[in-house]
């Protein structure tokens, strides 16, 4: 697994919840390329992302922080632990074609389109079971 992702509304606080917690902060970045909207399947994007690397780096939390289209809650600000949902979680594969293809064959559809990210990944979101997102990314080059 490469990273997992949560939707946050104050992402400076959760950061250092993060890093309180031992993680170390990788990086920050504003999001508003047009394959990130065709990826998550709206017409524009403009998301501020916060990358975070686990002590033993081997996983990391990617926050992200949507400006547009705005954020939606689906449920209380503090659900309980059995509160169904997650954004998405991340998995690099070296054939994301195939996988995609596989997933299909099971009814399994692309939430956006398979997007080139420039010339560093193809890229994509499926909805998987009990309507959690989960993305592939295969590295080019």
């Amino acid at each position: 697994m490469e990273n997992v992702g949560i939707v946050v509304e104050d992402l400076p606080g959760v950061i250092e919840f993060f890093t309180e917690l031992g993680l170390e902060l990788e990086g920050e970045a504003t999001v508003d390329q047009d394959w990130a909207a065709r990826v998550c399947g709206f017409d524009e994007v403009r998301c501020d992302i916060a990358m975070l690397r686990t002590p033993d780096g081997n996983g990391r939390v990617e926050l992200m922080r949507y400006r547009t289209p705005t954020a939606v809650r689906t449920g209380p600000v503090n659900a309980p632990a059995n509160t169904l949902g997650l954004h998405r979680v991340l998995f690099a594969v070296d054939d994301i074609e195939g996988v995609v293809a596989g997933l299909g064959s099971r009814g399994v559809e692309l939430l956006g389109e398979l997007t080139r990210i420039e010339d560093s990944y193809l890229f994509c979101y499926v909805r998987g079971p009990e309507g959690i997102i989960v993305a592939f990314a295969e590295k080019l080059g």
